[in-house]
């Protein structure tokens, strides 16, 4: 007897699904992971290019997605988003939130615009998505909203608005936790450690400072945007229906160990 897809008759959204060069990020390898396992996903990226390779890798598989180009920054796109789905496939199960954007600086190098950059990418663009997600899914009596966060909001390394707006995601996850138990929905959030994705390898990374990144780890290896996936796939799935305001850290170890002399933040 063939066991149970685990996302089966399931409807997903997930914001960031494309990537910023080739390869598999967060949201890309979540997009994969929750179609190979039954769901109907909503690729939501602001890019068309890079939206349509991973419905390419979807769909090659035999699975069942469509895109949604839009900027989660904006309550339209997000309402918009949300209504393609329940739309499309009558219904709305899970939201995996990945968008995000880097902010290197401290209060006193940091200009305005640049705070309220990071904090519209990856704070309010959360909430938005949240404010018409949580009405759809509440309607077809609960889901799984899933916060992409990073140890860099419980393990500073230089990056303040970074770092702040990361922190942030944890304080709202656990706020909408408790706000919507009542309708069934779960928000959980996951914090990334140094993860070898195209965010990070698009920039330029040296094999050094790679290397680095992989010894900070007491396992001695990098993570990969498998692995986040991997972790969405989990608090998304009916597994995780116990599970509700935590924060999953995926980083290797990294958080309870030392950096080496001389090492980065992570992310």
């Amino acid at each position: 007897m063939a066991s149970k897809l685990r996302l089966e008759n399931k409807v997903a959204i997930v914001t960031g699904g494309g990537s910023r060069a080739a390869g598999i990020g967060n949201g890309r390898a979540a997009v994969i992971l929750f179609a190979r396992e039954g769901a109907k996903v909503l690729i939501v990226d602001n890019k068309a290019g890079p939206a349509e390779e991973t419905l390419a890798a979807v769909t090659k598989e035999g699975g069942e997605a469509e895109i949604f180009i839009g900027d989660v920054t904006s309550a339209a796109d997000c309402r918009g988003m949300v209504e393609r789905a329940v739309s499309r496939w009558k219904r709305l199960d899970i939201l995996d939130n990945n968008v995000g954007i880097e902010g290197r600086a401290t209060v006193v190098s940091v200009t305005e615009e640049d705070w309220d950059r990071v904090m519209a990418v990856n704070v309010k663009s959360m909430m938005l998505t949240g404010k018409y997600a949580v009405p759809a899914m509440a309607a077809g009596g609960g889901g799984s909203i899933i916060n992409i966060s990073s140890i860099s909001a419980l393990r500073p390394r230089g990056l303040t608005p970074y770092s702040t707006s990361k922190g942030a995601i944890i304080a709202l996850t656990r706020a909408m936790a408790i706000d919507h138990a009542k309708d069934g929905i779960r928000v959980n959030c996951i914090a990334p450690g140094p993860m070898y994705t195209p965010m990070v390898y698009s920039g330029g990374m040296s094999e050094e400072v790679r290397e680095r990144r992989k010894r900070a780890s007491p396992l001695g290896i990098e993570g990969t945007g498998w692995d986040i996936g991997y972790a969405a796939l989990f608090l998304a799935s009916d597994e995780a229906r116990y599970i509700t305001g935590a924060t999953l850290v995926v980083d290797g170890g990294v958080t309870i160990s030392s950096p080496p002399r001389g090492y980065e933040s992570p992310t």
